[in-house]
């Protein structure tokens, strides 16, 4: 990459030769790197030049520079967010308030949902809020920070247990909580669930932790790929039976993948 093309300096009509070009190629570059996903993490140039809509020729030439100066990996046609990434990454991120990042967010997907939305993180063999944004319905199951339940319950439970693995372990080596009628008690079936919704990227429970709730979670991630946290939007099974939380899924994603990337988290490989 010349030193003309990344700075943008050089003649320039449009600004009558100021030397003051807009830097189109970071833009470029910047459309590149958004095309990489915590759920496409790897692509070819060809869906790269897909998705981005850039010249082919473009494509190749930028992408040829950014994994020569680390901002990419390529093994063979594939190619992935460079792991010097995640370097910069976890400087950028180091002392950064994790709550200053997830409250909005919390807040965007609740008045999209018009449900609590909320983040939890696991303590001991507990899953504990410790961010919310609550509905503006009168109806609702309250939620607040601080709160408690067993890991083994609900969504964000089992997204909790999907990408931590040991703490799974340890927990379905006992005997399981039975706190409603939906409750799953069976470990081997639980066990199931967990490798389900790491094979998903999210869950979905109704009625397991209070009877005439839903819930729908998935996780957010470090600069290490490590677990931060999962993010869930809970309400009344009234107004978020099943076919609701469905078409919620890709929307609860979104967001997690936000706070994720503005965390400097990568998805684990």
């Amino acid at each position: 990459m010349s030193s003309r093309e990344v700075t943008g300096r050089g003649p320039d009509k449009a600004s009558g030769g100021s030397g003051q070009a807009p830097l189109l190629v970071l833009g470029k570059i910047t459309e590149i790197l958004n095309a990489f996903t915590l759920h496409k993490p790897s692509l070819t140039l060809r869906e790269i030049q897909q998705s981005t809509g850039l010249p082919t020729s473009t494509v190749q030439r930028l992408v040829t520079n950014l994994v020569a100066h680390g901002f990419l990996d390529r093994t063979g046609d594939r190619i992935r967010i460079g792991a010097r990434m995640a370097y910069w990454a976890a400087a950028g991120t180091k002392d950064l308030d994790v709550l200053a990042v997830v409250n909005p967010v919390l807040k965007d997907l609740r008045d999209l949902t018009g449900e609590t939305a909320s983040f939890f993180r696991a303590e001991g063999e507990y899953r504990v809020c410790i961010a919310v944004a609550e509905t503006r319905h009168a109806l609702r199951r309250e939620m607040a920070v601080g709160r408690i339940a067993p890991v083994t319950v609900g969504a964000s439970g089992r997204v909790i247990m999907a990408w931590t693995p040991e703490l799974a372990e340890r927990v379905l080596r006992r005997e399981l909580p039975q706190l409603t009628d939906s409750t799953v008690t069976d470990r081997a079936e639980l066990r199931d669930l967990v490798k389900r919704t790491l094979s998903d990227g999210y869950a979905i429970t109704v009625g397991e932790r209070v009877d005439g709730a839903s819930g729908l979670a998935a996780p957010v991630f470090d600069s290490a790929a490590d677990l931060v946290g999962a993010v869930t939007v809970q309400g009344p099974t009234l107004r978020m039976p099943y076919d609701k939380c469905v078409e919620w899924i890709d929307l609860l994603v979104e967001h997690a993948e936000r706070i994720t990337r503005a965390l400097g988290g990568r998805y684990p490989a």
